[in-house]
């Protein structure tokens, strides 16, 4: 089970997640709790210690991710996945000013930002878009990344942001829970673009 710690330091939210996972629901207490005896000193002291982890990693992907000089969202995508890939190239072709980059789940640094996203480092049931202050899985990330492409796509993630989420990641989910069995399985993983 997740700490208070690690749930308030996710930088998304969704409704998909399962309850002890979603950020909000377990309430950290402040540090002066602590040492009024709220809290077990034990406890607080694990509190602060995975804070700290979770601080140390963001710190380190965005030193490595997110330079002054280059500070484009990135995509994660199953880089197996043959309609992964085809999004990949679809979202190249409309977004002539490359305000996108691309790293593949598998690789060392889709790991490296998906544990910064909170999630599991071999976690590949979803696209994410990891940006500086925040990342997006699912369908967020999907319209997320359309509102960086050309007209027509901005307008229409508005549009269907007024479907409910809900709806939305149940027809992600199917699609992602089948994308092997509908489009194939590449042999070779898919190469690190940055």
């Amino acid at each position: 089970m997740a700490t208070a710690a690690q749930c308030s330091s996710w930088h998304y939210t969704s409704p998909t997640l399962p309850l002890h996972r979603r950020p909000g629901l377990l309430r950290q207490q402040p540090p002066q709790a602590a040492r009024r005896g709220r809290l077990p000193g034990l406890q607080a002291a694990a509190a602060a210690g995975g804070a700290r982890a979770e601080d140390t990693i963001k710190a380190a992907t965005d030193a490595e991710f997110f330079q002054p000089s280059d500070a484009r969202p990135i995509m994660l995508f199953d880089g197996v996945c043959n309609l992964c890939n085809g999004g990949v190239r679809f979202v190249r072709e409309h977004d002539p000013n490359r305000s996108i980059r691309y790293v593949p789940l598998q690789s060392e640094s889709g790991r490296k930002l998906l544990q910064r996203s909170g999630r599991a480092p071999d976690d590949i049931s979803s696209v994410v878009l990891v940006e500086k202050e925040r990342s997006y899985i699912k369908s967020e990330a999907v319209l997320r990344i359309m509102e960086y492409l050309n007209l027509p796509f901005p307008q229409l993630a508005i549009f269907l942001k007024f479907v409910p989420l809900f709806l939305r990641d149940f027809a992600y989910d199917n699609v992602a829970n089948n994308r092997y069995t509908m489009f194939g399985r590449s042999e070779m993983e898919a190469c690190e673009i940055l």
